[in-house]
């Protein structure tokens, strides 16, 4: 059976079509995204700006073709942030439907955290010592402390890039004063995170939910990362064909520091960085930074997988869906 899943978020959307097997396995067919920027002037409105909404529309449209030129039986289309958040989400949804015919689903923040588990447990070799997973969207990011075996914790904030870049503004390249805003800002509101994980000492702001020492960062932002020090570093090939990348952090604050110095300019021709993250990856880059020092963290690893492979996962494992 041939499946297509959506990711309508806040920057991009997504589609993912895949056959799925008897014996639970799947193979991909065909995988794309289409940069929509759905909360360009509005997402700290909650509010989808006519030009993203007309934008969001045609992408819709575009991947509807997709579908019919695979052949795929099943369209399963999931709204996150800016869509959930917004004033005018439910008339996007209405309008879509109206013009291309595809139900979309509007999930919370926490369910969009545990499907991304799924996805991230199917690419990257999870154990019994707890984890801490990133997903960081445009609109929000979630964090979920989790083993191979089980959720520990999990919370949606909303701390998407694009809401970073429309509330802080930066500069071109940014100034060392308003990274240090941005770092103040999140220092603020991931308090209950760091109230989740414990010291490497045992301490921890509310006692601790669990000891982490890695960091999972699932697809987006993370793969470009990957993608530039692969270019920069190395050679593409030591990320190609697989479902996790072990990041080297050394080689991480190398990429970090170049980012941080550049320019839009000097970013479009920065090789492994797609054009649709040139403006978000400053953030996206200080914001992981941020959570590797502040947690102390050891080691920090890719997942390929994410939230549209979680869905799929679901499918195929408990038919909830």
């Amino acid at each position: 059976m041939k499946i297509a899943i959506i990711d309508l978020g806040t920057n991009t959307f997504n589609i993912f079509i895949a056959e799925i097997f008897t014996d639970k396995t799947f193979k991909k067919i065909y995988k794309s995204k289409i940069s929509v920027k759905l909360g360009e002037g509005g997402i700290n409105k909650n509010f989808i700006e006519e030009k993203p909404f007309i934008r969001g529309i045609r992408a819709l449209k575009k991947h509807k073709r997709t579908i019919a030129k695979f052949g795929a039986e099943k369209v399963i289309a999931f709204a996150t942030s800016a869509i959930r958040g917004a004033s005018n989400g439910k008339e996007f949804i209405q309008a879509a439907k109206q013009r291309t015919g595809i139900d979309i689903q509007v999930i919370s923040g926490e369910r969009e955290a545990e499907l991304i588990y799924y996805g991230v447990r199917s690419a990257v070799k999870m154990n019994d010592t707890p984890s801490l997973i990133m997903d960081i969207g445009g609109g929000s990011t979630e964090f979920i402390i989790a083993n191979k075996k089980e959720i520990i914790w999990k919370q949606s904030f909303l701390l998407g890039v694009a809401r970073l870049m429309e509330k802080f503004k930066p500069s071109d390249p940014i100034t060392k004063e308003e990274t240090e805003r941005i770092k103040n800002y999140l220092e603020q509101e991931l308090q209950p995170l760091f109230a989740a994980v414990m010291s490497p000492s045992g301490g921890g702001a509310g006692g601790g939910l669990a000891h982490v020492t890695e960091l999972i960062g699932s697809a987006g932002s993370f793969d470009s990362l990957a993608e530039m020090i692969a270019h920069l570093l190395y050679d593409i090939s030591v990320i190609e064909g697989k479902t996790e990348y072990d990041f080297n952090l050394d080689d991480c604050e190398k990429i970090y520091n170049i980012i941080l110095r550049s320019t839009t300019k000097e970013r479009m021709h920065m090789k492994g960085l797609s054009k649709m993250r040139v403006d978000m990856i400053v953030v996206s880059a200080i914001f992981v930074d941020f959570i590797v020092l502040r947690l102390g963290l050891k080691r920090m690893r890719l997942s390929k997988y994410s939230l549209k492979e979680g869905v799929l996962w679901e499918l195929m494992n408990t038919s909830l869906i």
